[in-house]
């Protein structure tokens, strides 16, 4: 299943978010992360998210079944390829 997750987290938790989406995802914008991901993968981003952020903390996934069901369009400069996880 493809991701893209964007995220608006209080500045104290940020860096948390960030240091274990990038374990999973390709970051791509300062609160946004996308990749290729299996069920049991997704699962365990949901929930470490749920274990990181708090009341007032707002974390949106959308899913495709490929990243090839997913039309994104880049204006300006892409600050991150997603092409491999190593």
């Amino acid at each position: 299943m493809y991701l893209l997750i964007v995220y608006d987290i209080e500045v104290k938790r940020v860096n948390r978010v960030h240091k274990f989406l990038k374990r999973y995802l390709h970051w791509v914008q300062n609160s946004v992360f996308e990749g290729e991901l299996t069920d049991s993968q997704i699962e365990a981003v949901k929930l470490g998210l749920q274990r990181i952020i708090d009341d007032g903390d707002s974390v949106l996934i959308y899913t495709a079944r490929e990243q090839r069901w997913l039309n994104k369009e880049v204006l300006g400069s892409e600050r991150a390829e997603t092409g491999n996880v190593l």
